[in-house]
């Protein structure tokens, strides 16, 4: 019985860590933390059945820490996302500039007007005086951020269409490249 609660936790703990490091949005973060909770659950009673006290309070305080989690991403961060895309839809509908998300632009896929995903999203930079955006930057290629190249996109040479950024190129590299640590300053 040790052996498979053990390997329970020992995958359920894996799984999470992928899900919540992968960063793929509330939902997915949330439940990995989910996840995270069968795995604490589980290695607290591996803590129990072998005698192992630090384990057992290790995992009673990591269960309140997932469940914490848990009501961060499943519950307040998912209302913050459904607020902000019904706001954009009904922007939509109304007359004026439509409205999206400013958080779409930490991980938005960028793809071209023919419909070709070009890259990434990562972050963006705006005016301190407007509140208005200056620029995006881009990831292309790579894994996890190992391997990529950053480029500069003008935030007047994109626009936001169905949760993607639309750029007016063929491909990032007409773009200037810039370093993960110096970015433009203008």
């Amino acid at each position: 019985m040790e052996d498979t609660v053990s390997w329970t936790a020992t995958a359920a703990t894996i799984i999470a860590a992928t899900m919540t490091a992968s960063n793929l949005g509330s939902r997915i973060t949330g439940y990995g933390f989910a996840v995270f909770t069968v795995g604490s659950i589980s290695w607290l009673s591996v803590g129990v059945m072998t005698g192992q006290p630090a384990l057992v309070w290790t995992n009673v305080v990591l269960t309140f820490l997932n469940l914490f989690g848990i009501w961060r991403w499943l519950g307040r961060q998912a209302r913050m996302e459904e607020g902000a895309t019904v706001a954009a839809k009904a922007s939509e509908r109304t007359p004026g500039e439509p409205l999206f998300p400013v958080s779409l632009l930490l991980r938005a896929p960028i793809e071209n007007r023919r419909g070709d995903e070009l890259g990434t999203c990562v972050d963006a930079m705006a005016s301190c005086d407007s509140g208005g955006l200056r620029y995006v930057v881009a990831s292309e290629g790579g894994t996890a951020g190992i391997g990529e190249t950053l480029r500069r996109i003008e935030w007047d040479e994109a626009c936001v269409e169905d949760e993607k950024l639309i750029v007016s190129v063929d491909r990032l590299a007409a773009h200037d490249r810039i370093e993960r640590d110096k970015w433009p300053s203008r």
